[in-house]
């Protein structure tokens, strides 16, 4: 029997099959890996991990190198996709009419203390204005509390921090050294006392735990609602908690209410919490509170118009979200890792004003006719001392003193 036929036919379908592979045909079932699986991570949809949720706090009190050049890249997607990659750039010009400030003599770093506080200084840090004014690398350290800022002012680890109106008077009442340059906000609903069930008025807080952190504004506010409501100190449990440790404290149900400031305010108010009273609702009773500049008295004395010049950056920063309130809400939620909206609502708790509005009678005046701004440093003071928080206050003079206009003056030419 010839084999040739079934040669032939073996050629035959050997030679067909090849001819299906030259083409394409039999190599069909394989198709779905030829388009990469990791084509998706290759879009900048993964983005969002290159910037972990817990960035913003990455910056403890004692690390040096947490300068803010790489900062606008750290901010998590949710905000930093909200607006086009242009718009990130830093603005060419500075917004608002101010002189021109020539720097002759700066240091080599500027070490700044700041607080996730959303507020103007925190917009130029994100923007990068400060190394754009000053010219020299900035130092940023983060503080929860104007205690802690006073604490490394007095250790020498910083030229300007972030202080409330009543760190700011113990600092005076103890002789720190340093001088108040600036008001970054008067305090609004950005503060307030949140409570949990059952309390639903000043009076039930009788017999509870109650949260603050001590020597702070709303430790302040605090103090004077209780007496306002003839509710004494010893009547309630008063625990000194930093804002991390607050919010732990809460969470864990150990405190009945707490006295804090934003972020930190609207997280008690998602874990159950409810708002008893605003410290809008405190100043109206006469008692105002304000998130202050201060600068150390060797800095400040060896380079003014370094001092200056950073007054008036954070007057064009409070300019800029005036006239920008949407793209400037933007930069500071990626601050503050939170959405624009929760961002928007949390700037509407505090009032921003520029330098020329500061250098007005209500608040420091100049360095001819002072302010009002020394009388209500004193005034606390006395509350303080009263409430046996200090022990000891000088005379007016020694606050009027403090409240120094001088940079002000310089940041707007007057």
């Amino acid at each position: 029997m010839s084999h040739r036929p079934l040669f032939r036919v073996l050629l035959s379908v050997m030679l067909l099959i090849v001819a299906l592979s030259a083409c394409g045909g039999a190599p069909q079932a394989a198709k779905p890996t030829d388009a990469p699986a990791a084509k998706p991570t290759d879009a900048p949809a993964a983005k969002p991990t290159d910037a972990p949720a817990t960035k913003p706090t990455d910056a403890p009190a004692t690390k040096p190198t947490d300068a803010p050049a790489a900062k606008p890249t750290d901010a998590p997607t949710a905000a930093a996709t909200t607006l086009p990659a242009a718009t990130l750039a830093v603005p060419t010009a500075l917004p608002g009419t101010y002189p021109q400030i020539t720097i002759t003599n700066k240091p080599d770093k500027v070490r700044i203390g700041y607080q996730v506080i959303p507020n103007a200084e925190l917009l130029a840090k994100r923007l990068g204005w400060y190394e754009q004014v000053l010219g020299v690398p900035i130092e940023w350290k983060q503080f929860e509390s104007g205690r802690d800022v006073n604490t490394a002012i007095a250790a020498g680890g910083i030229d300007i921090g972030l202080v409330g109106s009543s760190p700011a008077s113990n600092a005076v009442s103890q002789g720190l050294p340093y001088d108040v340059i600036a008001i970054h906000d008067v305090i609004g609903n950005a503060e307030a006392l949140a409570a949990r069930a059952p309390i639903k008025t000043i009076a039930d807080l009788k017999g509870k735990k109650i949260g603050a952190p001590f020597g702070s504004t709303t430790h302040y506010s605090l103090l004077q609602i209780l007496q306002l409501n003839g509710i004494k100190p010893e009547d309630v449990t008063l625990l000194d908690l930093n804002p991390s440790d607050l919010l732990a404290a809460w969470t864990r149900g150990d405190i009945d209410a707490a006295y804090v400031w934003q972020p930190t305010l609207q997280k008690l108010y998602d874990n159950g919490g409810t708002k008893l009273i605003g410290s809008d609702e405190v100043a109206a009773k006469g008692f105002p509170t304000f998130d202050l500049s201060v600068a150390t008295h060797d800095f400040s004395s060896k380079y003014p118009e370094v001092v200056a010049a950073y007054v008036q950056t954070l007057s064009r920063a409070v300019e800029f979200y005036r006239a920008n309130p949407d793209q400037a809400t933007e930069y500071i939620a990626q601050e503050l890792n939170i959405t624009p909206a929760e961002t928007k609502a949390q700037i509407e708790g505090l009032i921003w004003l520029t330098a020329d509005e500061q250098i007005a009678t209500t608040y420091f005046g100049t360095t001819d006719k002072p302010g009002a701004l020394g009388q209500a440093l004193k005034t606390t003071a006395d509350f303080l001392l009263a409430q046996k928080v200090i022990r000891s206050t000088p005379e007016l003079a020694a606050f009027q003193k403090a409240a120094n206009p001088r940079f002000l003056q310089l940041a707007v030419g007057k």
